[in-house]
């Protein structure tokens, strides 16, 4: 019998709220036989994996993350609810949809709800935190008016009806081979308090658990908003032409070649052309750029952008689940896959971190009373307290929580960046390497200047635009183009023919006029010492110099330049100031790449192929950390050489599949801005990470030393990873373009900002 081949399977998880949740999850399916290269992505919600399906079929998977707790479901269907009741902080869950209470019973499925966010009073979660809150309550309320020996059993019923649910978590973890969680340390450290006659502080922490929990998904959910928010950005519907009458449609369901109208002030459905109307077109829900950009016939349109003035008529480019919103959404939730370094390392460190706290709590328990003969119980309870501070949640979720709100403010801003390694490399950038054409440029010829020996300026651009009448090459059609902003008829014009290397020429009311090179008129004995001079003086700056000749008599001089961007300069200024160094890379000659560099104050390498582009990398990279800009497609070999490779322009498919980042507007700021962004990220980063080990310090020495108990030391666990969790959301609210760059924490009113500000243009 034939054998298969593993295949690459893929599921959503739901009710992962921390980092330990996706590690529980990978545990319980790495172990199984035949299923390698196991991802799991938290904001994502998504499990992937490798399947050899003849030694474990996917129906063991799903098996195995239900019996830890979560749910899961294939990849397109409905989402199920999570084990234990936890409902998605996006309302995809009726409230009275409960989960089967058994390990070998599958959830309950149910649609997703348009009713917006489920409250979390309605949550499992939360009716457990209302429940144990109202029984810790009672018992200090008997504890008033009734004898201390009635009041004890209070304390106990209500510890024990809130650690029964963790307890029964507990259990499905050890038996999927994972026996050191919160989950088990929460169980000892409870029934331990009430073994040594501890049964009020055992209540208070159960309570303090279940609000920790609660608060942890309410945490995610918001972390995980910001980034939904940009699929909703694409309207439901679409008005489709059908027999020259309009429709509605579902969006979703619009074909290549279909034509749409996009009415003022609606959203545009598609990616696709506009092949009638003028319009203004806000572009900020795709690309950040704030003013609006004028769309006519032939121009591109994204969707989610908004039309602000007139009706447009648009061709479908794209399908649906191919459009920039879906690449951009997809390229968040896989960059959550493409872990940083210092991910990488705080999760081998918490491995070893949780099994190390456990031992040192054994010794605690018994080496004081064995060898010094202190008291047990003392020791015991200052051990249950120091196992509570053995989970790293919060140390786990302190890189994965900053790199999501890093990708989606990115994301909002135009600045994509292909994970978490992609922004620590990025922070760590010391030199950028600019392509010249079409980065630093605007990557099409102007006319620059105009110098007329005979008649008016009028005539000159006239008898050229006449010549180059649908020319294709980029200095023919720059001259009809600045003929037409000049409102200039060209000449009508016969017999038109390219001269190969030198220009055109065509007949003009019988007389023949030619365009071309210096070195054309030179052939033809036109090229006078003073027309000479005026050539030398316009290439000196760099330009590109035409000869406009009549019956060989030269009638004036055009010159062209593929001039820089008009924030060029400032991109580099700004890179300066962030101590970064600049370096153009060019394949034009010295003199034109010599005159661009020092208008822009950045150093050039001229004359250069795309293969002497990528040594001018290597060489950088020996020295310094570099990120490439370039245009995705011609600078490819270079942007792989660096240690960051940027894509920048519009051409949104090659901006979201070629380099390791992209920038969606054509703005050259934005590459500081990206710098900028990935800097904060490590710095928050950064500062998650203490908080996380401080909080575990300081709380291990004075629990060893009696100082704090078991309350405080619950708070030093899930307090810690909601501080991690709002410092991380910090990053929503930065500004990549360095003004108003100042981050406070977000409270809860600024939570809700997110998601208002998020939903705003839905």
């Amino acid at each position: 019998m034939a054998h298969a081949s593993p295949a690459h399977r893929e599921w959503r998880v739901t009710g992962m709220d921390c980092g330990s949740c996706a590690a529980k999850v990978r545990g319980a399916v790495e172990r199984l036989p035949g299923v390698e290269d196991v991802d799991v992505a938290l904001m994502a919600e998504r499990l992937r994996l490798t399947l050899d399906e003849t030694q474990t079929p996917p129906e063991r998977i799903e098996k195995a993350v239900r019996g830890v707790g979560f749910g899961i479901a294939p990849k397109g269907a409905r989402p199920e609810k999570p084990k234990d009741g936890f409902v998605l902080p996006d309302g995809a869950f009726p409230d009275d949809a409960e989960s089967s209470e058994t390990d070998s019973e599958p959830e309950e499925e149910v649609g997703p709800t348009e009713d917006g966010p489920t409250s979390w009073i309605k949550t499992s979660k939360g009716r457990l935190v209302i429940g144990t809150g109202a029984l810790l309550a009672a018992a200090w309320a008997f504890r008033l008016v009734l004898p201390a020996e009635i009041a004890h059993w209070a304390f106990v019923v209500a510890t024990l009806v809130g650690i029964v649910p963790v307890a029964r978590r507990a259990v499905a973890m050890m038996r999927a081979g994972m026996p050191f969680t919160i989950e088990m340390l929460m169980t000892i450290a409870a029934g331990g308090a009430l073994v040594i006659g501890e049964p009020e502080e055992a209540a208070l922490v159960v309570f303090l658990f279940a609000v920790g929990e609660l608060l942890e998904g309410v945490s995610a959910g918001k972390a995980r908003d910001s980034i939904r928010a940009l699929s909703k950005l694409v309207p439901k519907t679409a008005r489709l032409e059908v027999g020259g009458k309009t429709r509605e449609v579902p969006a979703e369901k619009l074909q290549v070649g279909q034509v749409v109208q996009v009415r003022p002030g609606d959203r545009v459905p598609c990616d696709g052309e506009v092949i009638e109307g003028t319009s203004g077109v806000d572009e900020s829900p795709v690309t950040g750029e704030s003013v609006p950009s004028l769309k006519e016939l032939g121009a591109e349109v994204f969707a989610g952008s908004i039309n602000a003035e007139a009706l447009l008529r648009v061709r479908v480019l794209r399908s649906a689940e191919d459009n920039t919103i879906a690449r951009i959404v997809r390229l968040v939730e896989e960059a959550e896959s493409a872990r940083a370094p210092t991910e990488r390392f705080i999760d081998r460190f918490s491995r070893i971190y949780m099994p190390a706290v456990v031992g040192v709590a054994v010794l605690v328990a018994v080496v004081p009373p064995l060898a010094f003969g202190l008291a047990w119980g003392e020791w015991v309870y200052r051990a249950l307290a120091l196992l509570l501070i053995g989970c790293p949640c919060a140390l786990v979720i302190s890189v994965p929580a900053s790199i999501a709100s890093a990708l989606s403010t990115g994301a909002r801003n135009g600045l994509l960046m292909k994970g978490g390694a992609v922004i620590e490399a990025a922070a760590r950038t010391t030199h950028v390497a600019f392509d010249k054409t079409g980065t630093l440029t605007h990557g099409r010829p102007r006319v620059t200047d105009v110098s007329v020996l005979s008649g008016t300026e009028g005539d000159l651009m006239a008898l050229a635009a006449g010549v180059e009448s649908g020319a294709s090459h980029p200095l023919g059609q720059a001259i009809c183009a600045e003929a037409e902003r000049r409102g200039v008829d060209a000449a009508t014009a016969t017999g038109g023919r390219a001269l190969p290397g030198k220009g055109a020429e065509a007949s003009i009311d019988g007389v023949t006029v030619s365009v071309g090179s210096p070195r054309l008129a030179n052939e033809r004995g036109a090229l006078t010492d003073d027309l000479r001079a005026r050539v030398a003086a316009l290439e000196a700056e760099g330009k590109t110099v035409v000869v406009v000749l009549r019956e060989d008599v030269p009638q004036g001089l055009i010159a062209l330049r593929d001039e820089p961007r008009a924030d060029a300069a400032d991109a580099v200024a700004e890179l300066r100031n962030l101590g970064i160094s600049s370096i153009m890379l060019t394949g034009d000659n010295a003199r034109t790449a010599r005159a661009i560099a020092e208008g822009l104050g950045i150093e050039h390498r001229s004359e250069l192929m795309p293969e002497d582009k990528v040594t001018a990398i290597r060489d950088l990279t020996t020295n310094a950390r570099v990120m490439m800009i370039g245009d995705g497609i011609n600078d490819a070999p270079a942007l792989a050489a660096a240690h960051v490779g940027v894509a920048m322009g519009s051409s949104t498919d090659v901006a979201l599949e070629t380099a390791d980042a992209a920038i969606l507007r054509d703005r050259v700021t934005d590459v500081a801005g990206q710098i900028r962004l990935a800097r904060a990220t490590m710095s928050n980063i950064r500062q998650n990470i203490a908080i996380a080990l401080g909080l575990k310090a300081v709380f291990l020495v004075t629990t060893v030393l009696g100082i704090t108990g078991l309350w405080i030391a619950i708070l030093a666990d899930t307090g810690a990873t909601v501080l991690v969790t709002m410092n991380a959301l910090r990053l929503l609210f930065f500004r990549p373009s360095g003004r108003g760059d100042v981050m406070e924490l977000a409270g809860p009113d600024t939570l809700k900002a997110v998601g208002e500000r998020a939903s705003a243009t839905t």
